[in-house]
């Protein structure tokens, strides 16, 4: 049986008086891929950013293989093993791309070269600014610096907003390689065909509430709820 990478179990979250996320609960397994999907609001981000510690719980629990994370600050949830690429990237501009690796290194086996096996063009772009860089060069820098931090978990918070789909496919074969690894994911993804092909495990947030969780195949075949909860199929 797979260990429980990581656990929300009844989490709430505010933001000021908004309530948010809704008494979520949901498991990710080691080295598998959960997909977190839903409709723009829904609370992705959200959830995300709660995992992280960027915004507290005001319920729940939160657990990393089992250790209790939800009340320590968001440096020492990632000592933990917890690695994000945020929405909309967010590399260092005016970094180089081996400046924004070597930042968030930790000892393990993600390292510059492992980095650069992955991804050879930011070898070849290592000393040049980030900001000059491509949205898919970048997003490439974003997944590189979070893996430096040798991470147990993964949070990918919309890889391929906004990218050229010849890139897209390329972050796909990305996500499906640090699977294929052991790595254990967390994705949060529109592009809902992306995310089924990657992903073992569905979750679905309806208004900070889930509204399904379960294998893929089963939510893949449901064309009703996948048309009811994120208006495509």
């Amino acid at each position: 049986m797979a260990t429980e990478a990581l656990i929300l179990a009844g989490v709430d979250a505010l933001y000021g008086e908004s309530h948010v996320l809704h008494a979520v609960d949901v498991c990710l397994k080691e080295k598998q891929v959960l997909a977190l999907l839903g409709r723009n609001g829904a609370g992705k981000t959200t959830c995300m950013n709660t995992i992280i510690g960027w915004l507290k719980p005001r319920g729940g629990e939160i657990r990393l293989f089992g250790e209790p994370i939800a009340r320590l600050a968001p440096e020492a949830i990632a000592r933990k093993g917890v690695g994000l690429v945020p929405q909309g990237r967010r590399v260092f501009p005016k970094l180089t791309v081996e400046e924004n690796l070597v930042v968030s290194a930790r000892n393990g086996k993600w390292n510059r070269n492992a980095v650069f096996d992955l991804f050879p063009r930011l070898q070849e772009r290592k000393g040049q600014y980030a900001g000059s860089l491509s949205g898919g060069e970048q997003q490439m820098l974003a997944i590189g610096r979070a893996l430096m931090g040798n991470p147990r978990v993964l949070l990918l918070d919309e890889p391929s907003e906004g990218l050229a789909p010849i890139i897209v496919a390329e972050v796909g074969r990305t996500i499906a390689r640090l699977k294929a690894e052991g790595q254990s994911i967390v994705l949060v993804e529109q592009n809902v065909q992306l995310a089924l092909e990657l992903a073992d495990e569905v979750a679905v947030l309806n208004t900070g509430r889930i509204a399904f969780a379960g294998d893929v195949r089963t939510f893949s075949k449901d064309e009703a709820l996948i048309t009811q909860h994120l208006g495509v199929f």
